[in-house]
């Protein structure tokens, strides 16, 4: 079975994706991880999938993310086989994340599936913002100042946000205040699994996790202070032409700012530059303005959104966040965590 993505998501629309980068932070290309000085990267990932489920199952399901195409990613030839009983592609009603769900329906010794899709990745750079910022609309924008169940946004967050906002007043000003608070204070811990968790509270006292939990207190502190803030889930693509990327999920952050749209930010690619390059926090100063307001093109957005119930809805507790396959057998889950290690994929890249 093959489909074709549809062209853009209004939900998910990107503005001012490519002005020019200032001639000072040009030579951070040679210093950012993964990124080149072509702009633009292409390739085929294939998701395959033998699940570890009991061959005595009458039901199995399996989530898939499934990225669609936007201004700065083209995805195509998309193509899904397998000895399956159905699938189909789902969008989620809060907040719009688009799913490759397959089921199979009867007990079976084997239950596989192979998943493929070309993407064209474009850079992201928005350097350019307006003088004077239009009203923000809470109410238009409630779900993105809203609290989650790892990301509380009062009390201990509440307090934090006020003491790093202080007297700035605008949306782009208190988000920076938080930017340059995460880079500054937190650190990135390569003892943490996958993506990390995002438990707000507790990263507040540690101040270390992976890219899922800098950008938790991102997004928490940011909503905090009154800036609507998001999560993307997505996965890198390697500097190379091919190779295995099952580990390789990836999350960064966005704000929103009237007048101009959704502003991308990385702060933990700021913190593992200093950590795998061994460079001071000035001397990662091009990467930390680089990454205020721009993202390699080195990675697939999948989409945003915590506390997920998926379409169909799964049997199990909502997902913290959907960034790896999710299964289950006659109800139950199969993922032993979320990162869903032993229920049996893998992903490979080959660049076009």
């Amino acid at each position: 079975m093959s489909m074709e993505c549809h062209e853009g998501r209004t939900s998910r629309k990107r503005y001012g994706c490519t002005p020019r980068i200032p001639i000072l932070l040009l030579f951070v290309l040679t210093l950012l991880p993964g990124v080149s000085s072509a702009k633009e990267k292409r390739g085929i990932v294939t998701v395959t999938v033998d699940l570890n489920a009991s061959a005595e199952a009458k039901q199995v399901r399996l989530w898939i993310p499934y990225p669609m195409s936007d201004e700065t990613q083209r995805i195509t030839d998309v193509a899904i086989r397998g000895n399956y009983s159905s699938t189909g592609v789902y969008r989620e009603d809060r907040y719009g994340v688009t799913i490759l769900f397959v089921e199979w329906d009867a007990p079976t010794s084997k239950r596989t599936m192979t998943y493929s899709f070309r993407v064209k990745r474009k850079e992201i750079s928005v350097k350019e913002f307006p003088g004077t910022e239009l009203p923000l609309s809470r109410e238009e924008f409630s779900l993105y100042l809203s609290p989650t169940r790892r990301g509380p946004t009062d009390g201990e967050v509440a307090a934090l946000a006020a003491r790093i906002s202080g007297e700035k007043s605008s949306v782009r000003e208190k988000a920076r205040a938080v930017y340059d608070w995460i880079v500054e204070n937190m650190h990135r811990d390569p003892d943490v699994k996958g993506c990390g968790l995002g438990e707000v509270t507790a990263l507040l006292t540690s101040l270390g996790g992976k890219c899922a939990d800098i950008h938790s207190v991102f997004v928490a502190l940011a909503r905090a202070a009154g800036v609507p803030a998001r999560e993307i889930f997505g996965l890198r693509l390697p500097p190379g032409k091919e190779g295995e990327i099952t580990g390789w999920q990836h999350c960064w952050a966005e704000f929103y700012l009237p007048g101009k749209g959704w502003v991308v930010v990385d702060p933990a690619d700021v913190r593992k530059a200093i950590l795998t390059k061994k460079i001071s926090l000035e001397e990662a100063k091009p990467i930390r303005e680089y990454y205020f307001g721009a993202v390699d093109e080195k990675r697939v957005e999948f989409g945003t959104g915590r506390d997920l119930v998926l379409t169909p809805a799964q049997a199990g507790e909502p997902l913290n966040y959907f960034m790896y396959p999710y299964a289950e057998a006659d109800g139950r889950p199969l993922n032993e965590d979320l990162y869903g290690d032993n229920i049996g994929y893998r992903i490979h890249y080959r660049e076009m």
